[in-house]
């Protein structure tokens, strides 16, 4: 059987780290989607955020998907949401700042899409959902926090890793890390079983 090449539609450090530590052999390829105009246009018409978080994964995979047609394509996105709101990734420290004083003391949600598509369709699907409150922490941590930690936890949106320091923002954590991190890791490992890209 003719090995079946798995890709990774997205420049996601962690995601990239996690199926790397997994042991699967893929390619990354970026996806050329507007993230910020595609979940602006389904939050103004009223989707849901995990219909934003499937919408916004399956499109990344269809994207790469039609110049890689023969390939499993795996497409994932994440979103925080917070008593209602939905964030947005951190551009810079004062952002970032903001975005965790906003979170302190809350519970929050995070919601991780994965889509794999195949000849520019979508062949497999999953969301899950980890819920996680953050502890009401100083001002002092927070410097010190952020001084350990940018600019790579800008990649994040709720702007922590919970691999690394980030795990002491938290009082309670109910989910699986791999979905905490960005992406339903044992579902998308057994759908590449299935589908004949990873040996059962």
């Amino acid at each position: 059987m003719s090995e079946i090449e798995i890709v990774l539609a997205s420049s996601s450090a962690s995601r990239r780290a996690m199926l790397e530590a997994a042991g699967v052999r893929f390619t990354v390829v970026v996806p050329n989607v507007d993230e910020e105009l595609m979940r602006d246009i389904l939050t103004s018409g009223g989707a849901d955020p995990y219909r934003i978080a499937h919408a916004l994964a399956e499109a990344k995979a269809l994207a790469v998907s039609e110049r890689h047609p023969d390939a499993l394509v795996l497409g994932a996105d994440q979103l925080l949401l917070c008593e209602g709101r939905i964030f947005s990734k951190a551009v810079d420290e004062n952002e970032a700042r903001a975005t965790l004083l906003a979170l302190s003391g809350r519970e929050h949600a995070l919601i991780s899409a994965a889509v794999i598509a195949r000849n520019g369709v979508g062949v497999w699907q999953r969301t899950e959902t980890a819920r996680l409150r953050m502890r009401a922490f100083s001002r002092g941590f927070l410097d010190r926090y952020l001084t350990a930690e940018l600019p790579d936890v800008l990649g994040s949106v709720g702007c922590y890793r919970i691999e690394r320091e980030g795990v002491q923002l938290f009082s309670e954590i109910v989910g699986d890390q791999f979905c905490i991190r960005g992406l339903p890791l044992l579902g998308v490992l057994q759908a590449l079983r299935d589908f004949g890209a990873l040996l059962p």
